[in-house]
């Protein structure tokens, strides 16, 4: 394979895909598949678990969008963790999101493969998992701009789907659908808005808040566009309307349309609402936009792991070679140590479902608010420092809303460690994020000085 004489990333996404890909990162099968057991635990007043998740995740995108429009890099928030709080905060934050993508690319590989055995029932699950997997990586391999299309493409059905559903599902509950009167009586059922009290809506944002990670990597993505000042600050503005109307529009009509006490925890509440509406083919559509939704995830996540892999590598924190980049400006080498982990990810999805492939997913599912966290405290340090002409994008009320969403997180994180679903992922998250640690404090113990002056 050919290497590029320059080493470097070429800028080969334009604004189109910028703004799909903020959209494809916050869209995926939690809201289609996912949301049924929120809608279930929280009842008709589901929405609002997803409104206040909403503001938090906002909050981020904001805090980021500030930072990463005054200073666009690949790294990213790595970059703003490292500048703010030291070279150990760059390096943790750094591994712990790559380490959270490589194993989203395993799982990912092999829930679009239990998808595609609705249709292919004879193929083995393992053989559709490293199908989906070498598809994405040679997608990957072959330029930054395929990988920008096929994201394009993936969150422009997404998309589509969501704004027929709300159009369908306002005209169903709104009376203008043939044979049924406006009624919005699943509001107030006889348990009333919120069955299981106040507290079952911040419950649930423990889950929902995993259903909408991915807004960030479009500030990723954004160093290797034409404009990265220009992508980001329309990336991050733009992902206010779309959690407003996509996941708490969605829900809101949901709540409306079906009982909250009625829905299986993994049946779509999508297929349930079509079919409740009288269209018939709505499960085998729904089917295949989970599938390009689970695409899309398996797709941006192989990307963002490779780029992160390739900042470390050129701080000297992960291995060089991994620095090389074809002549089309891939990081090869970073986006095949990436895959290893996926692959590895099916394997033990096959040989221990129960035991090594849980643990694997256990081990990283608090890792992503664990760097949303260092994302805000990182906002909190920098903004003082930032000269003012280079905040394009400000966070609101700073300082008082960046500490609030601080607090919040923090709350969070808590949370997971009194429920009894998610406290092995909380210690186990806590366990990898030490494992880092240290690995950072050997490192230096080792070398023997600023990895960051090293590398420069």
């Amino acid at each position: 394979m050919a290497e590029a004489p320059e080493g470097g990333l070429h800028q080969g996404l334009q604004q189109r895909h910028l703004s799909m890909i903020a959209i494809g990162g916050v869209i995926g099968a939690g809201l289609f598949v996912g949301s049924s057991s929120i809608i279930g635990t929280v009842g008709p007043g589901a929405f609002l678990t997803y409104a206040v998740t909403g503001v938090l995740i906002i909050m981020v995108m904001r805090m980021l969008g500030e930072m990463a429009a005054a200073n666009p890099s690949t790294g990213s928030f790595s970059d703003y963790a490292r500048l703010a709080l030291g070279d150990w905060a760059g390096f943790t934050v750094a591994w712990l999101y790559w380490y959270f993508w490589v194993i989203v690319v395993g799982f990912e590989a092999v829930a679009g493969a239990g998808l595609l055995q609705k249709w292919l029932p004879d193929v083995p699950l393992w053989a559709a998992s490293l199908g989906l997997l070498l598809l994405m990586t040679a997608t990957n391999l072959y330029s930054v701009r395929s990988f920008g299309e096929f994201e394009y493409w993936f969150a422009g059905i997404k998309v589509a789907t969501i704004v027929v559903f709300l159009l369908l599902g306002c005209a169903y509950v709104f009376g203008l659908w043939p044979g049924h009167a406006m009624d919005f009586s699943n509001l107030t059922p006889a348990a009333g808005f919120l069955p299981n009290g106040v507290g079952a809506i911040f419950s649930g944002i423990v889950v929902v808040v995993f259903s909408m990670v991915g807004a960030e990597i479009a500030t990723i993505a954004a160093a290797e566009a034409k404009d990265p000042e220009r992508a980001v600050v329309k990336a991050t503005r733009s992902v206010v309307v779309r959690i407003l109307i996509f996941y708490i529009g969605s829900v809101f009509l949901l709540t409306v349309i079906l009982p909250w006490d009625g829905l299986a925890p993994k049946q779509s509440p999508f297929v349930v609402a079509f079919e409740r509406m009288g269209i018939a083919w709505a499960a085998d559509l729904m089917n295949a936009v989970v599938l390009t939704a689970v695409l899309s995830c398996l797709n941006s996540g192989l990307y963002t792991a490779s780029r992160m892999l390739f900042v470390l590598a050129g701080r000297r924190e992960a291995p060089g070679g991994l620095t090389r980049t074809t002549r089309s400006g891939v990081p090869a080498r970073a986006i095949l140590a990436s895959t290893l982990i996926g692959y590895l990810s099916v394997v033990a999805a096959y040989v221990s479902p129960d035991t090594v492939f849980l643990f694997l997913l256990n081990s990283s599912g608090a890792v992503i608010l664990f760097v949303y966290l260092m994302i805000a405290v990182s906002q909190l340090v920098l903004r003082p420092r930032t000269p003012p002409e280079r905040l394009r994008v400000k966070m609101w009320l700073y300082p008082v809303l960046t500490l609030l969403t601080i607090a919040g997180m923090v709350a969070v994180l808590v949370a997971m460690g009194f429920q009894d679903d998610t406290r092995s992922q909380i210690l186990l998250s806590l366990a990898s994020a030490a494992v880092v640690v240290v690995a950072w404090g050997l490192r230096r113990a080792v070398f023997g000085r600023s990895v960051a002056a090293a590398a420069e």
